[in-house]
């Protein structure tokens, strides 16, 4: 890492470390904790002087409490070292859980902006040139925000607008001028997701246009999996590890800014470690335990397609004789008209309702009947509203959920 330029504050931006998530079973609390400790040696050795999480801390929003203690140790040795956090909430946290106690755990340096009513009160921070206000924008629902907010459409365009347009009256207000960093939690357009990301869609509306964060001179992104440059200042820094085999080219890890006088004036990618990496291979099941050519993937997290005429018994436990990570199979025989093996392909862009319609045709080989694809349409209706009412702040106490310009994708 080059020494940093004279009078520069630097920003450490990470996002979407999903604590307590699998990888298609594998337990990756190891590899998280892994990467914290990472984290906390790249912000001593690289003097680092703020470090800003935009949301995705948690997996789920009720996380297990092993996820939990890889999160306290986390924040625990960053405010050991001194080094402030801004941290927001993301669709997979629960806001209100993330945030308790905020306003007690400021005094550590630890800063949880997680409730999209208090989005124009920043966290200031101070260097040689003068103060600099970070503003946390957490995932904001729009179907939790229309009505309070009065915004013209449920969109996430509609609702991050309106959470700048607050942004901007107070960093425009009395006392204003300060330099301004934004965290947001949400897929801006231009953005390429990866597999692992859970859908945000709302009525079809799930982006946000870059230029909603004009005037910001940085913008931290989290949500979508793999590190990107929407622009020179407005950036994502992707997930610490891979989630899904649609990552194993991403390079993952942290973007390292140096913020001067005038604004940004070097962005540095700071890769983290790999505990295993991961890939994709194909051929017959005689190749694939033959070649030589597959030696370096022997451990590797591998999916597998199989390209037999006929599908070999047994395959999965033949092929770990030689490939003990393998963990998925896929089967598309090579001479047969071609298909779509990828489940992730075959899902992508459609309906839960859509999808359940015609597991039950395959399953049975008919389609379901009237009564029944009403009792179908129904369920779907009762599992939207669960999701609805799981994670953001609402009324009485309770945790409730309601419910692309194409940037720079950087990969090794």
């Amino acid at each position: 890492m080059p020494p940093p330029s004279v009078c520069v504050m630097r920003i450490l931006h990470t996002s979407d470390w999903h604590l307590g998530r699998s990888f298609h079973r594998e337990g990756l609390l190891g590899h998280q904790a892994a990467f914290v400790d990472h984290l906390v040696e790249t912000v001593r050795s690289d003097r680092v002087d703020l470090v800003v999480v935009a949301g995705d801390v948690y997996d789920r929003a009720l996380p297990s409490v092993d996820a939990v203690a890889v999160a306290d140790d986390a924040l625990r040795r960053l405010a050991g070292l001194g080094v402030p956090v801004v941290l927001t909430a993301g669709n997979h946290d629960s806001a209100r859980r993330l945030g308790f106690a905020a306003d007690l755990i400021c005094a550590a340096g630890i800063h949880l902006l997680t409730d999209p009513a208090r989005v124009d009160r920043p966290v200031w921070v101070e260097d040689d040139h003068g103060p600099v206000a970070v503003y946390g924008l957490p995932y904001l629902e729009p179907d939790v925000l229309r009505e309070p907010w009065g915004l013209p459409d449920r969109s996430h365009e509609a609702v991050a607008r309106e959470a700048m347009r607050r942004v901007t009256a107070h960093r425009d207000g009395p006392g204003g001028g300060a330099r301004t960093i934004v965290l947001a939690h949400t897929w801006v357009t231009g953005g390429q997701p990866s597999d692992s990301e859970r859908d945000i869609t709302v009525g079809g509306v799930s982006q946000v246009s870059a230029d909603v964060f004009t005037g910001a001179d940085y913008v931290a992104l989290g949500h979508l999996h793999g590190r990107q440059r929407i622009s020179d200042t407005v950036r994502y820094s992707g997930s610490p590890l891979p989630y899904s085999f649609s990552e194993a080219n991403h390079t993952k890890g942290c973007w390292l800014v140096e913020l001067g006088k005038d604004g940004v004036e070097r962005v540095d990618f700071v890769a983290a470690p790999v505990p295993r990496r991961l890939a994709r291979v194909r051929g017959t099941l005689e190749e694939l335990l033959a070649s030589p050519a597959h030696t370096r993937h022997e451990d590797h997290w591998l999916q597998v397609t199989l390209t037999d005429t006929l599908r070999p018994r047994a395959a999965m436990e033949r092929l770990r004789t030689r490939f003990p990570y393998a963990l998925l199979l896929d089967f598309a025989p090579e001479g047969r008209a071609a298909a779509t093996t990828q489940w992730a392909d075959r899902l992508r862009g459609r309906s839960d309702r859509d999808i359940i319609r015609d597991f039950v045709e395959v399953v049975r080989d008919e389609p379901a009947g009237p009564d029944e694809l009403a009792l179908l349409d129904a369920a779907c209706d009762a599992c939207t509203g669960a999701r609805v009412l799981e994670a953001l702040p609402g009324e009485g106490g309770a945790d409730r959920r309601r419910g692309t310009g194409a940037p720079e994708v950087l990969a090794s």
